[in-house]
């Protein structure tokens, strides 16, 4: 009773608390003794982490689309909760806390279907390490807990929507049975992307020029496209330019089309990019990168709506919005003349600036999670997995090329370490394999004396990512501390430990 008392007493704090869920699929798992507990999204037979406990940090970037996970599909399957006791592998083998590297691949496995008005809507899955630990589930117990699950699961996405409305203006009112942002392609947690988040759902439903600036690789064509689609153009098309692409000679007549002799080459009629897009949405990338002669024209269309082909006196009405990205510093820009003032300000009805992966690398774990499925799939590898020191490893660079560039490195990476298991087996990710730009050993090959003690190899790392950044704040140990992420005093014990001050 005192633990159905908990469980309760979680979903009611949820509106004053940080992560309900979290503390939620807390509370279950405690209940229950589970050593891992997770709450999954189910959105066209792809279930999607929205909360876990005891899981590796990745799997929140992570789906599990039933066809591939034939556990959860058998007990999405029965549409009650049921304890999984087949040969099948666990989709969370090597992602639980308590396991690392995929060492323990058998364990207890609960799947519980979570319906809401006669329709599946989401699974609460269970895991021990211990084949018995969930034997003393009874049957009440499993469907109590799955009740409230799925009670857990509909509050939050109705207070999101709840947030959503009272936030924003009344002509911005996204409904309610949308669905969420998350299930779309821009990931991360943090406060950072929650804030991208918030202020795409704001201006999406408007018709608002915007322009998306940030450095490069930080993901703003993602940006772009979620605007869209939550647009109310998201029925119409979709068109991308690349400024920076456009021949000079050409650009004007890619942007708004000709009539035929208008040029040499000009045989036909055709249409530009503007009139492509009519009803729909134009994507500008790169706008920094437009000539300066095309400039005054994307003026004139942007204020009046009106685009006129070359060659021709005919004036085309067209209904489009558009938006903008660049890497570049555009006040800087305008201030020494490659960029007229009036096109910036027209342009910049609303403005979303998407910060560097340093700036969030809460979002790292998220993204490695995302990238080791896609290169999985692409590779035609076993699951791929990441040893503890590459989660440091990664957590801790700064990431300059931001987002692409750790999806670079991590594909590098996964193949590297594929090198070293056997078909279709889990593959472990570590951090030799992630040094941006390493080349390939003889480690990578699996020769049994090029490798050294795992635990030795760790605290080297650690040494060394602790004498750098030392070094790199000119012996000032609290920063250093902030730039690996640590607590001062946190930093100062591991250091003593690893031998690099006294104690």
């Amino acid at each position: 009773m005192r633990t159905l008392l908990d469980l309760t007493a979680s979903l009611a704090s949820a509106p004053s608390t940080g992560a309900p869920l979290t503390e939620f699929v807390r509370e279950v798992a405690r209940a229950v003794g589970a050593d891992a507990v997770a709450l999954l999204r189910l959105l066209d037979d792809v279930l999607f982490p929205v909360a876990t406990y005891g899981l590796a940090p990745d799997c929140m970037g992570r789906s599990f689309p039933l066809a591939e996970h034939p556990r959860l599909a058998h007990g999405m399957s029965d549409g009650e909760p049921s304890v999984r006791t087949d040969d099948d592998p666990d989709p969370f083998d090597g992602l639980l806390e308590r396991d690392p590297g995929a060492e323990l691949p058998i364990h207890a496995c609960v799947v519980c279907p979570l319906i809401v008005g006669g329709r599946p809507v989401g699974a609460l899955t269970l895991d021990a390490l211990d084949p018995e630990a969930l034997d003393s589930l009874d049957e009440a117990s499993l469907s109590l807990v799955t009740s409230l699950a799925a009670m857990a699961l509909e509050t939050h996405d109705l207070r999101q929507s709840l947030n959503r409305c009272f936030e924003r203006p009344p002509t911005l009112i996204e409904a309610a049975s949308d669905q969420p942002l998350e299930s779309g392609r821009l990931h991360g947690n943090g406060p950072a992307m929650q804030r991208v988040r918030a202020e795409i759902e704001l201006v999406a439903r408007s018709d608002y020029t915007v322009i998306v600036t940030g450095e490069t690789g930080v993901g703003k064509e993602l940006v772009c496209r979620s605007l869209h689609r939550k647009s109310k153009r998201a029925a119409g098309p979709l068109v991308y330019v690349n400024c920076a692409a456009l021949p000079l000679h050409l650009a004007e007549s890619e942007l708004f089309g000709h009539v035929r002799g208008a040029f040499t080459g000009a045989e036909v009629d055709r249409r530009g990019k503007f009139e492509l897009a009519h009803g729909g949405t134009l994507f500008l990338d790169e706008i920094c990168e437009l000539p300066l002669l095309v400039q005054p024209k994307l003026l004139r269309a942007l204020q009046s709506g009106e685009i006129q082909r070359v060659g021709s006196d005919e004036m085309h009405e067209v209904d489009v919005r558009v938006i903008a990205a660049t890497n570049r510093d555009v006040e800087k820009e305008v201030e020494e003349g490659r960029f007229r003032a009036d096109l910036f300000h027209r342009l910049t009805e609303y403005r979303i600036f998407v910060p560097p992966l340093r700036e969030r690398r809460e979002d790292v774990p998220v993204l490695m999670g995302l990238f080791a499925e896609r290169h999985q799939r692409r590779l035609g590898i076993g699951p791929v997995r990441f040893a503890e020191s590459a989660r440091e490893l990664l957590t801790s660079l700064e990431w300059k090329g931001n987002v692409r560039e750790l999806d670079h490195t991590l594909g590098q990476a996964i193949l590297r370490s594929s090198a070293r298991s056997t078909p279709r087996a889990p593959v472990v990710v570590d951090a030799t394999d992630c040094r941006p730009g390493s080349p390939l050993t003889t480690e990578d090959t699996g020769s049994p004396a090029s490798f050294r003690p795992l635990r030795e190899a760790v605290e080297e790392f650690k040494r060394d990512q602790i004498r750098r950044a030392v070094s790199a704040h000119d012996g000032n140990w609290a920063a250093a501390a902030r730039a690996l992420g640590m607590h001062r005093s946190n930093l100062h014990h591991l250091a003593e430990r690893l031998g690099l001050r006294g104690g």
